[in-house]
């Protein structure tokens, strides 16, 4: 069900690149729904740009796609320029991606940081629909991703993951990484969540958390433990968010 004409309206190929995993689905975009059934391919061991263009390509053919195509990675991008790349091979930095991409798949591709991406999904048809005001998303997973909305609008490539209190990084402190490595249980682990979490408020006095990554579905188990001004919800798209978020950034520009 790809488009002919290079577009299906309403309907884009999402693409997420992790350090582990490349993982693609069409995305009905008024929806968040995948069309057809997810496929992933293992992340190739160097993490080259060459590399993972070509399973882009891959999987692209897999679900026989012509038309618009959106891509989370794992990095900072300005204007299509990937300049960070976490877990990946140093020579995407400073690289022209998007259009590096565009070019081998044979049609328009949009890259987006895939904290972004995830904040966009939950912010657009997940847990911060129709959210007004500051709304910041946080992916607690291998390091901390964050991603900030003013009324619906992405203030793209946020690192406050990268923030440090005192003297420790946020990502050392507070991820579910940190959690595994200083084997905390959820109590400890909610109060070094809840530490954070007044930091960031202190500087952004947001009108809402969203909290994702893959532990966000076991919220129940922290979530009611940690206790700031702002409301702190789990993510609703969990490991959807990725793909979803990846759609609705190539859809933007339309």
């Amino acid at each position: 069900m790809s488009g002919r004409n290079g577009k299906h309206h309403h309907r884009v190929l999402g693409i997420d690149i992790g350090g582990s995993g490349i993982k693609a689905a069409p995305v009905d975009l008024r929806t968040g729904e995948f069309v057809e059934d997810r496929h992933r391919i293992p992340t190739p061991e160097a993490g080259g740009p060459g590399a993972i263009i070509d399973i882009a390509r891959e999987l692209c053919e897999h679900f026989r796609w012509e038309g618009d195509v959106g891509c989370a990675f794992p990095g900072v991008i300005r204007r299509g320029r990937t300049l960070t790349a976490a877990n990946l091979s140093p020579e995407w930095v400073g690289m022209l991606a998007e259009k590096t991409f565009s070019d081998r798949l044979g049609c328009p591709v949009t890259m987006i940081n895939d904290a972004d991406a995830a904040g966009l999904a939950e912010v657009k048809l997940g847990a911060a629909k129709g959210i007004d005001g500051v709304v910041v998303m946080i992916t607690l997973g291998t390091g901390i991703g964050t991603a900030v909305f003013v009324d619906g609008r992405l203030v793209p490539n946020t690192e406050f993951g990268h923030l440090k209190i005192d003297g420790v990084e946020a990502e050392d402190l507070a991820s579910s990484r940190a959690k595994d490595d200083d084997d905390m249980g959820w109590s400890e682990w909610s109060a070094r969540i809840e530490t954070y979490l007044r930091e960031m408020e202190s500087l952004f006095w947001p009108d809402l958390f969203v909290i994702g990554g893959g532990i966000s579905k076991n919220f129940d188990k922290f979530g009611p433990r940690i206790e700031v001004e702002t409301a702190v919800v789990p993510a609703e798209l969990q490991n959807r968010a990725g793909i979803v978020g990846a759609a609705l950034a190539a859809s933007a520009g339309d």
